[in-house]
């Protein structure tokens, strides 16, 4: 089938990493996909090298000159262009309409997952439209993971490809990996790393400036990686800092301990969510605390031990679980 995914970049790259996992995906499992998307600066380095069945068109801000596909994903609300969704009441049969939502642990999205929004007026009267939650649980629509994924990190050499980069550790010293949005705690984290032998391999954004070496503490910062070579970051890493929602899910998958820095938001809702994560994910309390910590819930508290096996049986428990695109074509075909 062919695949329209809309996508708008707000203020990070997260949105557009979860829509080209998904439309890679797609091409894997021998679907065509376009990705419409109004800021694609940014696959220059998260996708230097693209599958031959996602082709990647600008916003269509006027007319559009398409005939829609058979599926049509609303990444995150983004809302379609009117002349394009005039086109998709027009076709001959009606494509699926989904409106791909925001992860989140809380109990709403159970409720919320596959609800139908039928249209009554406007360019798109007749057509309905489902929303189709990520999340955790079997009640909702899973999380995006490619096909055989656990069976390569189990396989890889996180010591080999980081001494292939250039970023291999000294002897004693613990390799962590560092994501996030600016955040007053980092002082505060860089004296706990500082505790012990540490190797910080800080990725581009607003805290990488602020890193430097010190004793205990040696510090490299890295370029931007492409998808593959970020998720390889994160298995060969004894510990992960990820924000948002893309990292976050792929810190995931690693296995290995991590800390989340959500997206704050200006009226709090982003404190609900996180204490959601941690208990559908039954996080040890050193961790929650550590976390509140690190979102700015208090202080940051000393690191935990560097114990993954918590992560693990969580990974292992989403792992029972069909993945986001399994459940998504599940749903469009009981949907017919």
């Amino acid at each position: 089938m062919l695949w329209d995914l809309f996508c708008r970049v707000i203020d990070n790259h997260g949105d557009l990493g979860v829509c080209w996992r998904l439309a890679r995906d797609l091409a894997a499992r021998g679907q065509r996909a376009r990705l419409w998307v109004d800021d694609a600066a940014a696959l220059a380095w998260m996708a230097p090298q693209r599958p031959a069945g996602v082709e990647v068109r600008p916003w269509p801000d006027g007319g559009v000159d398409a005939t829609p596909g058979d599926v049509v994903i609303e990444a995150f609300g983004c809302e379609l262009p009117a002349a394009f969704v005039a086109r998709m009441a027009a076709r001959r049969p009606a494509p699926h309409w989904i409106n791909l939502e925001y992860l989140s642990a809380e109990d709403y999205v159970e409720r919320s997952h596959g609800l139908a929004s039928p249209q009554s007026g406007g360019p798109g009267a007749g057509l309905a439209k489902h929303f189709f939650y990520p999340g955790f649980t079997p009640r909702t629509g899973g999380l995006l993971r490619e096909p055989g994924l656990l069976a390569r990190i189990a396989a890889f050499d996180g010591a080999a490809w980081l001494r292939e980069h250039g970023w291999a550790p000294r002897a004693g010293e613990r390799v962590v990996s560092l994501f996030a949005y600016a955040n007053p705690q980092l002082p505060a984290l860089l004296d706990a790393l500082a505790g012990a032998p540490t190797l910080l391999l800080a990725c581009p954004g607003p805290l990488q400036p602020q890193v430097a070496d010190r004793p205990g503490l040696r510090c490299i910062a890295l370029p931007h990686l492409p998808q593959d070579g970020y998720d390889r970051l994160l298995w060969a890493c004894d510990l992960n800092f990820v924000r948002g929602e893309d990292s976050f899910v792929r810190a995931q998958w690693a296995g290995k301990p991590f800390a989340w820095h959500i997206y704050p938001q200006h009226d709090g809702a982003h404190h609900a969510k996180l204490d959601a994560f941690m208990t559908r994910a039954a996080l040890p309390e050193d961790w929650r605390a550590f976390w509140r910590g690190w979102n700015g819930l208090g202080a940051l508290p000393p690191l935990p031990a560097p114990d993954a096996a918590p992560f693990r049986r969580w990974r292992a428990q989403l792992a029972a679980q069909p993945d986001l695109l399994t459940q998504l074509q599940g749903f469009l075909d009981g949907s017919r």
